[in-house]
């Protein structure tokens, strides 16, 4: 990742950190308060194989806010549709934050297959204003993107949704308000152990 954080500021570029994950109708658990002698009880469906979907990208650049630009996709169970973010939808992601960012990326992610596939290296190579660097095998505790799933996740805690839209706003409703906290995506970085750009 040195050699990333080199070629960002040799390019004046943001360095995003990207991830994936998802979240179904069935809550996390958590603690929670209630009456003495009356146990809490959340009533979920869990029906069916909904999930929502979330890719995200944590960019940071010397002199300016951190940022984080994320989009969803909703699953609903249906024949034939996407379950997950393939090739061309991460890098529809990536197009969408060089346009939101104006300026080139220096891309770390890790090593999942639709990162490392044909397509995806065809994809890649076409933007010139992209540089990617992989992060080793298995290592979440090096991508602050892996903190905002972790954060966003502990917000549905207990969450009783029961359609995918309402999954889906919950998810958004997280993230959002990530975004517009100052500082916030900054300690996701710090969290690291990494020192910003």
């Amino acid at each position: 990742m040195a050699g990333g954080k080199t070629v960002a500021g040799r390019l004046n570029a943001w360095i995003c950190f990207a991830d994936e994950a998802g979240q179904t109708l069935r809550p996390a658990k958590a603690t929670t308060w209630s009456p003495r002698g009356h146990t809490p009880v959340v009533k979920v469906t869990a029906k069916g194989g909904v999930r929502v979907s979330v890719a995200g990208l944590v960019c940071y650049r010397p002199g300016h806010r951190s940022r984080l630009i994320y989009r969803t996709l909703t699953y609903r169970g249906r024949k034939g549709d996407p379950k997950g973010f393939r090739e061309r939808e991460l890098v529809d992601l990536l197009d969408a934050a060089h346009r939101q960012l104006g300026a080139p990326i220096v891309l770390i992610w890790d090593q999942l297959p639709a990162h490392k596939s044909v397509l995806m290296r065809q994809l890649l190579a076409a933007r010139p204003w992209l540089r990617v660097y992989k992060l080793p095998g298995y290592a979440p505790e090096l991508n602050p993107a892996e903190k905002v799933w972790s954060v966003m996740k502990h917000g549905l805690a207990n969450l009783a949704a029961t359609t995918a839209t309402a999954l889906a706003t919950a998810v958004k409703n997280r993230l959002k308000r990530m975004q517009y906290r100052d500082g916030l995506i900054d300690s996701y970085l710090a969290a690291t152990g990494l020192r910003p750009p």
